[in-house]
């Protein structure tokens, strides 16, 4: 048996109230284990995009498929266990008093109680590097350390996919290394969105270019990277100096 593609996207439409349309027609297939990066200038469609992948939004024409799982408003409960999105701002995700309640709470609103849960908040906690924060404050932790708390609670539901939101933001070198080192670990699929364009190369191996609510770039990030007119005609740039095929190979050569 065939096994689906981890995010199956056909024909994708969608139009805000005031008239602006979104997504012009989007076709994405993205297989179990990829790590995409989806670039591009803003307004290009990016967040209205990943919205639709655990049911935010419902498109106004198309179909999303989630691991063999179509979207539809019975199926929403199941997507939104499958697709795990971490937000730019770590502190839309955590409330609670202590960052094991956090790391709970999605499971547990799941139905999962006793030893299974503590045993899923200490694994989640552990694959991110913070199980010895387990009883802190999350407001006490550094941006950081809130940021793989709030992957924790995410990684708590066992997703199939991840969708990250400028997940380098704000973050010093030191954090931006554990949190890569943490995302290229996992054996979820990702979708990450960033205008981090280094970030996303240290990350990821396939990129996706929108604008104007249409994909017009699909390859592996190596080759959309060296494209430099690709690049600026979709209002992207790369870090004076900044050569991607040799950023990969000294990545290579550290691991």
């Amino acid at each position: 048996m065939t096994t689906p593609n981890a995010i199956e996207v056909c024909g994708l439409r969608y139009t805000y109230p005031d008239g602006t349309e979104a997504l012009s027609g989007i076709t994405l297939r993205v297989r179990p284990g990829e790590r995409v990066a989806l670039l591009g200038p803003n307004g290009a469609g990016k967040t209205t995009l990943v919205l639709h992948l655990n049911g935010l939004l419902e498109g106004d024409g198309g179909s999303v498929e989630i691991a063999g799982v179509p979207i539809a408003k019975n199926t929403v409960r199941e997507i939104r266990r499958l697709v795990g999105v971490v937000f730019q701002d770590p502190d839309d995700q955590l409330f609670m008093a202590t960052v094991r309640q956090d790391v709970a709470f999605g499971p547990a609103n799941y139905g999962l109680k006793g030893h299974d849960l503590e045993h899923r908040v200490e694994d989640a906690l552990e694959v991110v590097g913070m199980r010895g924060a387990a009883d802190r404050a999350p407001h006490h932790l550094s941006v950081g350390e809130r940021r793989r708390v709030a992957l924790a609670t995410v990684l708590a539901m066992e997703p199939d996919v991840l969708v990250l939101d400028e997940p380098s933001a704000n973050l010093d070198p030191e954090g931006r290394e554990r949190l890569a080192g943490t995302l290229r670990g996992l054996d979820q699929t990702i979708v990450m969105v960033t205008h981090d364009l280094p970030y996303a190369l240290e990350v990821c191996d396939r990129a996706l270019i929108m604008n104007a609510g249409r994909i017009v770039a699909d390859g592996p990030i190596e080759r959309i990277l060296a494209d430099r007119a690709l690049l600026v005609a979709n209002r992207l740039s790369l870090p004076k100096g900044f050569d991607p095929a040799l950023a990969r190979r000294v990545e290579g050569a550290a691991e």
